[in-house]
């Protein structure tokens, strides 16, 4: 992948950060009803040898909070020790949403649907604009860490734009246990970042408002993958992992009927076509329906919820295939 490989100094909010400082940035946003002043931290790791600009970031969704901890255990741990490039490091983008335990800001917009934004707009279009020209500009590619959401359980992955052949690179790179191509969203950080040049990934793990152990751990190792691939650390000491498997086509279960939704496949696993992945059945176990595979291949989410409707999406499904 090319990056610009010359010395940067990175601003933001303005507030300088030479080659070989660190710096804790604060980004004011807005204020509560209280007047308490509401803001966003930008860790800032700049080495003293040229290398490229990456942007980690978690808490986009402010119930998101797997990629948070993901953070919140790299800073502790002083992984962004680096030799050279810059790391921006961003635990928590949006600091209402995450404050009031939701996905959105107080007036119900998200922000990764409010991107680039407007600097006069709703709440969420501010925080997006304030980010994208604050940041971004600065950024040669971005890692965004995201959960489930809805109690949808996704097991680690890497979603890349088909697009753009750096971002796919980047995801090989991550070394999540599953990669694969998913749409641009419009209003998304993504496709902001995608039409700025900027190659992105989308690491999903674990749903909102539950800390999932095995997904913090692919997370700090995915962020270690990457900065080591373009040595900005070093990558002895870095986990010894199977490579990533990439699925060619992906496909969401819904639920045949109304009931209590029973899964009997683990997160993650190969299942064979026809094999019973659960059921959904009658509060009085008159009635039930089997839901089964229809193609062989990796479920890689599960919907924790134990009572569904008609239609909801249950389990997704990634096969080699095409098709």
């Amino acid at each position: 992948m090319d990056v610009d490989e010359e010395n940067k100094t990175i601003t933001i909010n303005g507030e300088v950060i030479s080659p070989g400082q660190n710096s804790l940035v604060r980004i004011g946003i807005s204020r509560l009803p209280t007047g308490t002043l509401i803001d966003i931290p930008v860790h800032v790791f700049n080495g003293k040898k040229a290398g490229p600009t990456v942007l980690v970031q978690a808490g986009l969704h402010g119930d998101e909070i797997n990629g948070v901890e993901t953070l919140r255990r790299m800073l502790q741990e002083n992984a962004f020790n680096i030799k050279k490039g810059a790391v921006i490091v961003v635990p928590i983008l949006n600091i209402f949403g995450f404050i009031h335990f939701s996905r959105d800001v107080p007036d119900g917009k998200d922000v990764n649907r409010s991107f680039p934004g407007t600097r006069a707009g709703s709440l969420a279009s501010r925080i997006a604009h304030t980010y994208t020209s604050e940041i971004l500009p600065q950024v040669d590619f971005g890692i965004d860490l995201h959960t489930g959401g809805s109690q949808r359980h996704n097991f680690p992955q890497i979603r890349y734009s088909a697009e753009d052949a750096k971002s796919k690179e980047l995801a090989e790179v991550f070394n999540a246990p599953f990669h694969f191509a998913s749409r641009q969203i419009n209003g998304s950080f993504r496709k902001t970042t995608f039409k700025m040049g900027i190659p992105t990934i989308v690491f999903e793990a674990g749903e909102s408002m539950r800390f999932d152990e095995n997904s913090i751990q692919k997370g700090m190792e995915g962020i270690q993958n990457v900065m080591g691939e373009f040595g900005m650390i070093s990558k002895k000491g870095l986990a010894k992992q199977k490579p990533s498997i990439h699925l060619n086509h992906t496909r969401w279960i819904r639920a045949p009927r109304a009931g209590m939704f029973v899964p009997e496949v683990d997160n993650g696993k190969l299942v064979t076509k026809g094999q019973i992945l659960g059921l959904v059945t009658d509060t009085y176990a008159k009635k039930n329906k089997k839901i089964k595979a229809p193609f062989e291949g990796y479920v890689f989410c599960i919907n924790n919820q134990a009572v569904v409707n008609q239609g909801d999406a249950l389990f997704h499904i990634g096969s080699l295939n095409t098709k």
